[in-house]
Parts: structure tokens; sequence; C-alpha cells
């Protein structure tokens, strides 16, 4: 973000990303349209343009903001409660949304994984991130004793985020919770094998 703005500039720019992921969640990136973010933000097309430049800055722009997200406001993953009651807001996040939309990051990686390689860059930075905060917390747990020394951090972060994405894809594919939940409970119960 650029720090030159002002705390109103800061607010509308958030707006206008805010929008746009709801949109690119709700209708796909080809579909969102910059008019379409205009309206759903409330702002000028001067406006607009005065923040991203065009399309693709925006979406890349979508892309890290939904990635800060994610690092910023997941809860501690210190403890085996922690990780159940984080899988059950998964489930509880999707089955409010009746399986429709998937999951924000996701969809947009599903969606412009292949598009230009500093597109994939910034998703994989966006995926890179969560799994470095599911690997101190999983290397917190280890190093507490509640996993055994043989616990792989790297590996449980990858089956942790490997099972929520999938299951979600399934779910949204489906339009039935019983994927996600299965596919979270599979990760679970691994991560419990290492229990002390």
């Amino acid at each position: 973000m650029d720090d030159r703005l002002t705390a109103k500039g800061r607010a509308t720019r958030a707006r206008i990303l805010a929008a746009t992921a709801d949109l690119v969640r709700r209708k796909g990136v080809t579909r969102t349209q910059l008019d379409d973010v205009r309206r759903a933000a409330g702002v000028s097309g001067s406006q607009l343009t005065h923040y991203f430049h065009d399309k693709r800055t925006l979406i890349d722009d979508v892309i890290t903001w939904q990635a800060d997200a994610v690092a910023d406001h997941e809860p501690a993953l210190d403890s085996f409660a922690a990780w159940h009651r984080w899988a059950d807001q998964v489930v509880a996040r999707h089955t409010g949304r009746k399986f429709q939309g998937g999951c924000d990051f996701g969809s947009l990686a599903g969606q412009l994984v292949e598009s230009s390689p500093q597109t994939r860059s910034h998703l994989a930075d966006g995926y890179g991130r969560w799994l470095d905060r599911f690997r101190r917390d999983l290397s917190g747990m280890r190093d507490r004793a509640l996993l055994r020394a043989d616990a792989d951090p790297d590996a449980l972060a990858n089956s942790m985020l490997g099972a929520m994405q999938g299951g979600v894809l399934l779910a949204q594919t489906l339009r039935r919770v019983e994927p996600l939940r299965d596919s979270l409970d599979a990760a679970l119960a691994r991560l419990e094998s290492y229990a002390r």
C-alpha cells in the first residue's frame, strides 16, 4: 500500500479492493468489469483509475489484499483444540455460503494461476504466507512437546492447507458439506497421530 495516501484515501482503496474481491468471488475474474467494481464500491471512474492503473493492477492488488487477510486474521493454531475450532469455522463459513464462491483466495488462484508469471508469483506468495503461518504454529506445538519430535511442521502445514483447499473445492462443486468435513477430519487425524 502507498503510505502517501490519506486516511480517506486508504479507506477508499480498501473499499474498492473489498468490492472487487466480493465480485470476483461471486462472478469470476473475467465477468467482473471495472464498471461493476466502480458501482459496487461507490466510486467514480477517475477514483478507480487513481488507485489502480488497470484491471490487471487491481486484480494483482486484490491477490495481495486477500493474502494479507489470510495472514493477519487466522487465529492462533497452537493446540489441537485450536485446530479443531479452525476446521469447524471453515465448515461453518462455507456452509453459511451454501458452498458458493469457494475459498476467497483459492478461487483467485484457480482462475489466475496460469494467466501470467507475475500473477502466479503473487499467488504463490499468498499461499506461502498462509503455509508459513501454519508452520510457525505447528513448530510451536512441537517445541512445547504437544507434538512428537518427529512431527514435520512443513508436511503437516501442507496437509492442513491442502485438505482445506481441496475440501472447499469439492464442497463447492458438489454443494454438500461431506467432502470438506471429511478432508479436514483426515488432516486433523494425521496431526493428532503425532500427539505426545
